[in-house]
């Protein structure tokens, strides 16, 4: 009997590849989902080492450079990377505040600079930024401005890349630990519901036909409003984490019930229960393993969602609230149209929610393509 043909280019042939290679074979074609994937670890590169990639301190306030526009960044041979120089300006017939060039001045910018203090992963002191404005030069005035904002500042004068960083670090860790929550109850009563059946499966079904029957915005809304606002913002961070959880295991149960109600009668599973083999370890041992990378793709679909859902309690304001630094918590000061409306900069949440829905739904198609077991290539 002869050994199958090696595939083009040297690889090992198709037929000797385990599933989980040929997983990854496949999805390393799906371009988009590749890229997507890169994005969201970028992503969270960033919110781990938040205060090393903030160009200041997430709580600075410096209310001389309140709603501050974006300070673009540029290079010259006198200066090297810098940005110019801003001051208010307030009109002495409107009152309205502007912001103007100093002349011949400008916040001499680099990296790797030191700055306000933070504490690298939560632990280690530092004062070591990646970027930042940099000390005032042997040339330079004493009062020569270091006032640099890339994306503009709130109406607190706080640096809104340092927040959007911060609130990354909330936001995105919402959705994994709400994803915990979805996969713990998904799995158990998807995998009791398909493996029981009769009554038990019945029962279990009506109690997520009531629960999807339910508005999610107005259930959200009611559950968030259910959180004193006496509790300390680490308490309301767990309690929005649960709740988001126990609003989105219903569709990872149905997929789960379904998958095991087509296994439960298989042969592997007749010889494990003549064996003497207990429900559980025949649910959990046998059944769900046989379709890991289902499970995998519906979570990956579902973390939007939680992102999504932790971004509208906080921006109505009934989810995480201040000190605490979240997407839906800088959206807060985007309530009033007329601050959109002068300072666009404030609306900077919502591009890195998008890119994040958008990226985790591009991973969620490519690894679905990528698992799909009928998959010709």
């Amino acid at each position: 009997m002869t050994a199958p043909a090696a595939t083009p280019g040297g690889s090992a042939p198709q037929e000797a590849l385990s599933q989980r290679q040929l997983i990854w074979r496949r999805f390393r074609r799906h371009k988009l989902a590749v890229l997507a994937m890169s994005v969201v670890g970028v992503l969270y590169v960033l919110a781990a080492l938040a205060g090393f990639f903030s160009p200041q301190s997430v709580g600075r306030k410096d209310l001389d450079y309140a709603h501050c526009p974006p300070q673009p960044v540029r290079f010259s041979l006198r200066h090297g990377l810098h940005a110019p120089a801003l001051r208010q300006h307030i009109d002495p017939v409107t009152l309205r505040q502007t912001y103007v060039r100093r002349p011949g001045e400008v916040t001499r910018l680099g990296f790797l600079v030191r700055g306000d203090e933070y504490r690298m992963a939560g632990l280690v002191p530092c004062r070591t930024h990646f970027f930042g404005a940099r000390p005032a030069a042997a040339g330079d005035a004493p009062e020569a401005p270091r006032a640099f904002f890339f994306l503009g500042a709130d109406k607190y004068g706080r640096d809104i890349l340092s927040r959007l960083l911060h609130g990354a670090r909330v936001s995105l860790s919402v959705g994994l630990a709400g994803i915990v929550v979805t996969f713990v109850l998904g799995l158990a009563i998807g995998g009791i519901s398909g493996y029981m059946a009769g009554r038990t499966d019945t029962i279990i079904q009506r109690l997520i036909e009531i629960i999807n029957s339910f508005p999610r915005l107005p259930m959200w809304l009611a559950l968030g409003a259910a959180v004193p606002n006496d509790w300390s913002p680490l308490r309301t961070y767990f309690a929005i984490t649960v709740v988001l959880g126990l609003l989105s295991w219903t569709g990872l149960a149905r997929v789960v019930r379904g998958k095991v109600l087509s296994l439960r009668e298989e042969d592997y599973t007749t010889a494990a229960r003549l064996l003497g083999a207990g429900h559980g370890r025949i649910i959990f041992r046998h059944l769900l393993p046989g379709f890991t990378s289902h499970i995998i793709v519906s979570l990956t679909l579902a973390v939007p969602g939680v992102v999504l859902g932790e971004t509208s309690l906080s921006f109505l304001g009934l989810g995480l609230r201040e000190p605490v630094v979240s997407w839906g918590v800088m959206l807060q000061d985007c309530m009033d149209l007329e601050a959109v409306r002068y300072y666009p900069w404030l609306m900077a949440p919502v591009v890195m929610i998008v890119l994040t829905v958008l990226c985790f739904n591009f991973l969620g198609d490519g690894l679905r393509d990528a698992a799909d077991p009928y998959a010709t290539r």
